[in-house]
């Protein structure tokens, strides 16, 4: 049993997730009012409204939200995820079922937001209501939008899956009634990875508080008549749907998980592990496995399953194949045979780029600290480094890359072990430091940056669009901190970059994942990747492939009309030619790989925004393969409508955000600078910022010129800002229509 929780709720929280459809400015100036007025409000008893409740009415643990009746809260709705997963070969198909249940007497919205596998294709939407199941469409994104809000409008129900992040999705449900549970479905499939002669499964349970930078405000005067505007640059324009409310773990943990995967490998199992959760494991023959997690457990970090092959059993080359309508979709993974003799070692310029940021705090920081003092002490003779750190500041600790000699080394091992974290996560600047490249045109050494961070920020556009810049002859590997890492932004730099990414999950593992990190730092196994074929009508994703590293496959999907034909590969290894040929015709039945090759073509349609591409060309074309093969996307959701209403009218229906959990091993007062015998849940600092502005506005007076000045919280969403901007746009937009009207009249 837990202790009772309040969790902010309206005015100053997420009462926004019913207003951010009115667009920022007048979501912004509405919170304000709202907020305003609470502050304002007659604090005197009063009769307590129907379906409210008191905490001292609660006789078990709960979950209670503020609402603007001082003194009165409402049942926040509770959530239950079950995960089920079927691995057949490298494919796996996963149905997660998520329970929204309302133990209020009030009519409520429940919206959550959930972490997904960054290269999975949603597909599949179901709602169950009594013994009924509805079937979700996809829709074009504002197009389903406007049908959930409709039938929400309606008293009826409906639920809503979005993507926020190629690995961050809302689910919105609507009209969930007095002490009733909605139950919905979401199907997903994935490729399993595969690292040497290990393939790992990663499920992702929390989505870990995201630092989100502050937009910048330039002001410019526009005539003679002293009119301004007011220009405000957002790197997250959609800070809003990123940044749900933590919970404070000394209150317990919410959000229960039950999981199950089932193992069809094909061949013989050799050893099956799962390193984060307890797991019981039934064997159905040598081939075939159950895996149970012990639980269910609070979805507070990431579940990895791990299983290796038995000798000898892991497949050269597999062929995969799905035929829908004619076309045939091809999963084509090859692990290329890597001599024994190793090729002559190449002096190394590493530039090792570590994050100190409050996230850090707790268990990442050690695991961050210990990986990079590994790494120093795997330079050599002949190599250069360099060592940068950041949180909201940042460091370069030489003025430019020195010798690895045992001088330059002790300053740095004293720099890193010195490091603690606080303060946000500023990543961009610190990639741009580190991209910066004195000696372009030296080839006598591999210029590398090892990024360590768990990547919890929610500008990934901004990062990513600056690798396309400014990435030149440097590769860029990122490590992974922690239980809960940004899985999607981790990877993706590493594919742009060409290089690859390792995950950390414990202090335990990090000897072991350096290890394989260092073997891969030495050199890529294969480079200039393509494939040619006798067929035109092939297309094939990624493209171009990217390098590979030691243990790495190549893995490739394909679509064309035909069933025979050949599919070859070619690159260089070690320095000298490769090649492998598939054959189009010995392909098995694989299911589900239509919606991996459509996955894989609208990721690499979005990568090239960051070359140049125009953004309406890109979107056309997301949009276009999104919907051909019913996948959730950027640009479009997935939406589920019941048929007749629920909500009786005159009914009012309340949004609330559900919280999340602080995943495991975080630190809670470094990320939110929070006092720990508060009982709130602050969504995303919303209160603190307040009370931030409310003392700089009554400090302004003593400050030179009255300026006001506002601190950048640690590891803080920055929700709120989006109040400033509002109401900086807002004024821009008026000070433009009394110009517009002034030249009218005088015309």
């Amino acid at each position: 049993m837990t202790s009772n929780l309040l969790v902010r709720g309206h005015p100053l929280g997420w009462s926004r997730v019913l207003l951010r459809r009115a667009g920022m400015a007048g979501a912004a100036l509405l919170t304000a009012f709202l907020g305003s007025s609470a502050l304002r409000a007659d604090t005197t008893p009063t009769q307590q409204p129907a379906g409210y409740v008191e905490p001292s009415e609660m006789g078990t643990g709960s979950l209670l939200l503020k609402t603007v009746e001082p003194g009165h809260y409402l049942e926040a709705p509770r959530l239950k995820t079950d995960v089920s997963i079927t691995v057949t070969g490298p494919i796996a198909r996963a149905r997660i079922t998520q329970r929204f249940e309302n133990p209020s007497d009030k009519w409520v919205e429940g919206v959550y937001v959930f972490p997904l596998p960054p290269n999975s294709g949603v597909d599949t939407l179901r709602m169950q209501i009594g013994d009924r199941f509805l079937e979700g469409d996809v829709k074009e994104r504002e197009q389903a939008r406007q049908i959930y809000e409709h039938a929400a409008a309606q008293g009826i129900k409906a639920t809503l899956i979005e993507q926020q992040r190629p690995n961050m999705f809302t689910n919105s449900v609507a009209n969930i009634g007095p002490h009733e549970t909605v139950v919905v479905q979401i199907e997903y499939q994935e490729a399993v990875k595969l690292d040497g002669d290990k393939f790992s499964l990663r499920v992702p349970l929390v989505v870990g508080p995201r630092y989100t930078p502050p937009a910048t405000v330039a002001v410019a005067d526009v005539s003679t008549s002293g009119a301004r505007v007011v220009a405000v640059s957002d790197p997250v324009p959609d800070r809003d749907s990123v940044t749900p409310p933590v919970l404070n773990p000394i209150f317990g943990k919410i959000n229960p998980v039950s999981l199950s995967i089932t193992l069809k490998s094909g061949v013989s199992l050799a050893t099956i592990e799962s390193p984060y959760h307890p797991v019981d494991v039934a064997r159905t023959d040598d081939k075939t496995a159950t895996v149970t997690l012990k639980g269910p457990v609070p979805a507070d970090r990431d579940f990895v399953l791990n299983w290796k092959l038995a000798a000898n059993a892991v497949p050269q080359a597999t062929l995969f194949r799905e035929t829908i309508a004619g076309q045939n979709y091809y999963l084509a993974m090859v692990v290329p045979r890597v001599g024994t003799t190793a090729p002559r070692r190449q002096a190394r310029e590493a530039i090792f780029v570590i994050d100190n940021s409050g996230s850090m705090a707790g268990e990442s920081i050690k695991q961050a600290k210990k990986a990079l003092s590994l790494a120093l002490q795997d330079l050599k003779a002949g190599d250069r480094f360099n060592v940068v750190r950041f949180d909201d500041t940042l460091t370069v600790l030489f003025n430019d890359a020195v010798p690895a000699d045992a001088e330059h080394m002790a300053v740095a091992q004293r720099f890193v072990s010195s490091l603690e974290a606080a303060g946000g996560t500023e990543i961009y600047p610190a990639l741009k430091a580190a991209l910066k490249d004195t000696t372009p045109k030296d080839e006598t050494r591999l210029r590398q940056v090892i990024f360590l961070t768990d990547g919890d920020v929610s500008n990934e556009d901004q990062v990513l669009a600056e690798i396309g810049t400014s990435l030149g002859r440097s590769r860029l590997f990122t490590v992974g901190i922690g239980s809960a890492p940004n899985t999607f932004l981790m990877e993706h730099i590493a594919t742009l970059g060409r290089g690859t990414f390792t995950h950390i999950g414990t202090v335990e593992e990090v000897d072991a994942r350096m290890a394989e990190l260092f073997n891969k730092l030495e050199r890529p196994v294969m480079t200039d990747l393509h494939v040619t074929t006798n067929d035109a009508k092939l297309e094939t994703w990624p493209n171009p492939i990217p390098d590979l590293y030691a243990g790495e496959p190549v893995v490739l999907t394909g679509a064309t009309s035909e069933r025979a034909g050949t599919l070859r590969l070619e690159g260089r290894m070690g320095g000298k030619p490769w090649s492998a040929t598939l054959d189009l015709s010995t392909a098995v039945d694989g299911n589900g790989v239509a919606k991996l090759w459509a996955r894989s073509k609208i990721s690499a349609i979005e990568d090239t925004r960051y070359h140049g591409t125009n953004q309406g060309d890109v979107d056309a074309a997301v949009l276009k393969v999104a919907l051909a093969h019913h996948l959730v996307s950027r640009l479009s959701s997935l939406v589920a409508v019941d048929v007749t209403p629920s909500r009786p009218a005159g009914e009012n229906m309340s949004s609330e955000a559900m919280p999340t959990n602080l995943p495991a091993g975080w630190d809670f007062a470094k990320v939110f600078g929070e006092d720990p015998s508060n009982p709130m849940i602050k969504a995303s600092l919303d209160q603190k910022l307040m009370d931030k502005l409310a003392s700089s506005e009554k400090s302004a007076a003593s400050k030179p010129n009255g300026g006001v000045g506002v601190e950048l919280p640690q590891t803080d969403a920055g929700t709120n800002l989006q109040i400033l901007l509002g109401l900086l746009l807002t004024l821009s937009g008026t000070a433009m229509l009394l110009m517009l009207r002034k030249r009218t009249v005088r015309s």
